[in-house]
């Protein structure tokens, strides 16, 4: 995926601030954070978006959730609450199409979400 930014940075052929990587995910804070800890956690296989996702990805998406708990313990975020979200399509606020995982704390959230 030439054009897919987020394959550029996870071929580190854009910078990044990462703050978690392995063989199957990289994590990473976003560029326009909206609470103070904001970290894209991103699968290295490039899927579009969560209706792409298949039976096979059910681990690759367990260890997604495992890595985002393991950061918000490394972030101090873990006691008080956070949140993680996934945007799925134009109206879902998907602007990205690779699949990512917003880990979002450090401050109150509300509901609905926005």
């Amino acid at each position: 995926m030439s054009k897919c930014i987020f394959c550029k940075i996870l071929n580190k052929e854009i910078q990044s601030e990462i703050v978690y990587e392995d063989e199957l995910v990289c994590a990473f804070k976003d560029i326009n954070p909206t609470a103070p800890v904001h970290i894209l956690v991103v699968p290295k296989t490039h899927i579009e978006n969560l209706n792409a996702v298949q039976q096979h990805h059910k681990d690759l998406i367990g260890h997604v959730f495992v890595v985002a708990k393991e950061l918000a313990k490394k972030f101090g975020i873990d006691e008080k609450g956070y949140r993680i979200v996934v945007n799925c399509g134009a109206d879902g606020g998907q602007t990205i199409d690779h699949l990512h995982f917003h880990l979002l704390g450090g401050r109150k959230f509300s509901w609905p979400a926005g």
